[in-house]
């Protein structure tokens, strides 16, 4: 008896910090319509799924630094990933400063009550000096690109919280 007590306090604590989290909501577009998310020896299907989840896992990463109830949709309306895939007996994306990421997103972030705080249509996220930076976390699936989504998200989505508590 004392351990179901215990796990229903556990359950209860969870779903009550799930409740006040921040939520993030991400859109995709069929990947076909994408600039450049071709894979290198991976299968196809499998690739995109991989850059969904890796995108929205550091999308939701990011969010934890939101206040509580405050939520923020993203679209990704295009993606370039960084490199390029150079197909032959083995495909594999070489990554060379010509080839520099770039996501275009449109978004929005709402605060608590439901006004919106910030908002964009079409934003596009690029860094072409992309090698020429500290490379910690490279070896990380798509640093690069999730790179050009943290500094959007502390240059434009965080101010925008500051500048509602006020």
């Amino acid at each position: 008896m004392k351990g179901s007590f215990f796990t229903l306090l556990v359950a209860v604590g969870l779903c009550h910090g799930a409740a006040q989290a921040a939520e993030v909501a991400v859109q995709w577009k069929d990947f076909k319509e994408y600039r450049d998310v071709y894979p290198s020896n991976e299968a196809r299907g499998g690739y995109h799924k991989r850059i969904a989840t890796q995108f929205e896992k550091h999308l939701n990463k990011l969010a934890e630094q939101l206040p509580a109830g405050y939520n923020l949709a993203v679209s990704f309306d295009d993606i370039d990933l960084a490199g390029d895939v150079h197909y032959g007996r083995n495909d594999i994306r070489v990554i060379k400063p010509i080839h520099f990421p770039s996501l275009t997103i449109s978004y929005t972030l709402k605060d608590n009550s439901g006004k919106v705080l910030s908002e964009g249509q079409a934003v596009r996220l690029k860094d072409m000096s992309f090698m020429d930076r500290s490379r910690l976390g490279d070896n990380e699936s798509f640093h690069y690109d999730k790179r050009l989504l943290s500094e959007w998200f502390e240059q434009t989505i965080l101010p925008a919280t500051t500048k509602s508590a006020s």
